[in-house]
């Protein structure tokens, strides 16, 4: 009842906030306060001449002045008695008195309720999903997971996760749930892999090269398990076994591989260096003839990229693969007469020598 008492105060407030205006405004506006004040000056005036402080002609004048002024208040008065009543004012009144009330027992009666118990603490303090942190997103996942080990879908969306914040046993417990409760893929093998050597501290373990030699049993090409093989290789020791890796996969690798200076990098690493990207079709071509044919194949293609460049030399990329393959097959007098005419043909557009001198350090050549 008490709640029910306060919403009709409330309304009643609201009411009169609107009645207010319409019935009082234009009287509140004019004569109201301005007759008051004319006529305390008169007051005053009187005063004044009783005391002798005002001559009675200056006190005449101020008279007229104010009793001038005092008239024109009483015609706005006059003027503005009749507007009070026009039409509109009173329908507004009515429409305050009854709409209002109207209105809000109409919106209340569908939404509200007083006898609404309150929400959880729990449901309150919870923040919309897209807002929550990283991290209480996957404990939810993980909550769900211990309820429904089995959902494949759930491992699948978790263990990257697991694997990007750092928690790599966690990691490699939902790849190898991945690869139960889903199908067995290249992919899957590998990530399986890249967490357990991540877990290692990044030592490529047997238990890891296991995991990445089965990816290799699934898809040859996989590129993540092909890299990891190689850098097992080059903490085994073995770094010419690394170089034959990676330069292969360089070989057979698009131009614009994401993950080409990745692998370039640690092939120069093991004292390798890139060689010249070839395409699909020409290393299939390559590995269908004899050793002696197959290099003859690259040295031909070496050759007609120089002659290329030697008509048209604005190809910064191109001098970069140039010399980067005279350096794979052991050329290096090569190599170097090609980097002194890539300097000569950029010579004068200070942007791609400075290109051509970054791609030179990194190819090892800046001398």
């Amino acid at each position: 009842m008490t709640l029910w008492f306060i919403f009709g105060l409330m309304t009643a407030a609201a009411i009169f906030a609107v009645l207010l205006p319409l019935g009082f405004g234009d009287r509140l506006r004019s004569g109201g306060r301005e007759a008051v004040v004319y006529r305390d000056q008169l007051q005053e005036i009187d005063r004044d001449v009783a005391g002798g402080l005002i001559a009675k002609p200056e006190a005449e004048a101020a008279r007229i002045e104010i009793g001038r002024r005092l008239l024109a208040v009483a015609d706005e008065d006059a003027v503005a008695a009749p507007r009070a009543n026009v039409p509109w004012r009173r329908a507004a009144a009515a429409l305050a008195l009854v709409g209002l009330p109207l209105l809000a027992i109409g919106i209340y009666l569908p939404l509200g309720s007083p006898r609404l118990g309150d929400f959880p603490l729990a449901q309150r303090s919870r923040t919309p999903e897209t807002a929550q942190p990283l991290e209480a997103l996957v404990a939810q996942v993980e909550q769900h997971l211990q309820e429904n080990p089995t959902d494949g879908r759930g491992w699948n969306v978790l263990a990257p996760v697991l694997l990007r914040l750092g928690r790599f046993d966690d990691a490699v417990r939902a790849f190898r749930n991945c690869i139960t409760y889903n199908r067995d893929s290249p992919e899957r093998r590998a990530d399986l892999g890249e967490a357990i050597a991540a877990a290692a501290g990044g030592v490529v373990t047997t238990e890891a090269k296991i995991e990445f030699e089965r990816a290799q049993a699934l898809n040859a090409d996989d590129v993540k398990s092909r890299y990891f093989l190689g850098l097992a290789a080059e903490q085994d020791g073995r770094e010419a076994d690394a170089a034959a890796i990676w330069r292969t996969m360089l070989a057979k690798a698009p131009a614009d591989a994401p993950w080409r200076s990745l692998v370039e990098a640690a092939l120069t690493r093991v004292g390798g260096a890139p060689g010249p990207a070839l395409s699909d079709a020409t290393v299939a071509a390559a590995n269908g003839t004899a050793e002696n044919d197959r290099e003859a194949m690259i040295r031909g293609m070496v050759d007609r990229l120089a002659t290329r460049l030697k008509q048209n030399g604005d190809d910064v990329e191109g001098w970069l693969r140039l010399v980067r393959a005279y350096m794979v097959m052991g050329d290096r007098e090569k190599a170097r007469s090609a980097r002194a005419d890539a300097r000569d043909a950029v010579a004068n557009d200070a942007e791609r020598l400075r290109e051509l001198d970054d791609g030179l350090k990194k190819l090892g050549l800046d001398g």
